[in-house]
């Protein structure tokens, strides 16, 4: 029976995970992720890691990873009762005053970004972007009360809910890359009564929007032969040139090719999409690094043959991030296609 996708989205978009501080949305990812593996542990980074065996001797190694944090904020000073932070991954500042967030502590407590209303607002500043050094956060508590909830150095999200646009799309926050988690599982799902030739790893890693961190060492552990990358990628909006966005939500999953990918690897997979008709879009990444967690893991050990696919997304790093479900679909018939075709020797 496939997955519930607006289901498993909503349980996973809807808990705070930041970088750093992904515990939550990894315990729900663990529970999520077991019936599909022989075993399933989260390992001394926060990566959450699951492995199926093929039973085979000398079986090649698969990995899949999606990164699952979220971008966030720190806690950095209490003035007044009001919550000074730094960003925790590549906000921009042009989204945040006025917007919901939650700030981590115990209990978790609910805040708003400062912001000046328009009446008082002086000419000058009205087209002034304000930095995220001078942002407060108003939690409505005084100082002495701030100080006893709220430790420096607590962490904090965006508050979002997750609800659909149309038949069609989801919006919500951490869609990047949760949403590529979901088709993770949902191509375990199509392959859960497939005899394997490849022993398959999945790994949902930890602290990406700070460096991408977690994938690099989960690597480094499970020494994978083989790594696909599962990740999004900026979507075509009307504001934005083909050159900032080419690729399009609902034109199926896309598939990246550059000296961060193994050219043969990528060719298999562009055939697995061609011969089973799975809407698929090509993205031609020319740096030699992508920004993703293949930059990490194609370098790890000794090398792994690499390739990355990703869910075109719109409104990347904001509280309202959109995919379709299509294009979730085609990520995750394209991930099972791959997985049943790959050779155990």
């Amino acid at each position: 029976m496939a997955i519930n996708t607006m289901e498993v989205l909503t349980q996973l978009c809807e808990l705070p995970g930041p970088s750093g501080s992904e515990e939550l949305v990894i315990k729900q990812a663990q529970e999520l992720l077991e019936p599909y593996m022989d075993k399933t542990w989260v390992d001394a980074l926060g990566n959450l890691i699951g492995v199926k065996k093929c039973g085979k001797q000398g079986a090649k190694r698969l990995l899949i990873d999606a990164h699952i944090d979220e971008i966030g904020f720190v806690v950095t000073e209490i003035e007044e009762g009001f919550l000074k932070f730094s960003a925790l991954g590549g906000f921009d500042a042009r989204l945040l005053p006025a917007a919901g967030v939650t700030v981590m502590a115990e209990p978790p407590l609910d805040g708003v970004v400062c912001v000046l209303p328009p009446h008082i607002l002086r000419p000058e500043d009205i087209a002034r972007t304000t930095k995220i050094e001078d942002m407060y956060i108003d939690v409505g508590l005084s100082q002495a009360e701030a100080q006893r909830s709220i430790p420096i150095g607590t962490p904090g999200v965006l508050v979002s809910f997750t609800r659909t646009l149309g038949k069609d799309a989801v919006c919500s926050k951490a869609l990047d890359n949760r949403a590529g988690f979901v088709a993770i599982l949902s191509a375990l799902e199509q392959i859960k009564d497939i005899t394997l030739n490849v022993d398959l790893y999945i790994m949902a890693s930890v602290e990406h929007e700070v460096g991408v961190r977690g994938a690099g060492a989960g690597a480094n552990a499970i020494a994978p032969d083989y790594c696909i990358v599962v990740d999004t990628a900026n979507a075509k909006t009307p504001d934005a040139t083909e050159d900032e966005a080419r690729e399009k939500v609902g034109n199926g999953v896309i598939v990246a090719r550059g000296p961060n990918m193994n050219r043969a690897f990528t060719d298999s997979i562009l055939q697995h999409a061609k011969e089973k008709q799975i809407k698929h879009q090509l993205k031609v990444l020319p740096s030699g690094m992508s920004n993703t967690s293949a930059r990490e893991i194609q370098i790890s050990q000794t090398g792994v043959i690499t390739a990355f696919i990703a869910i075109p997304l719109k409104y990347m790093h904001s509280a309202n991030e959109v995919v379709l479900f299509d294009d979730i679909d085609s990520t995750a018939r394209l991930l099972s296609e791959t997985i049943k075709a790959m050779k155990g020797a």
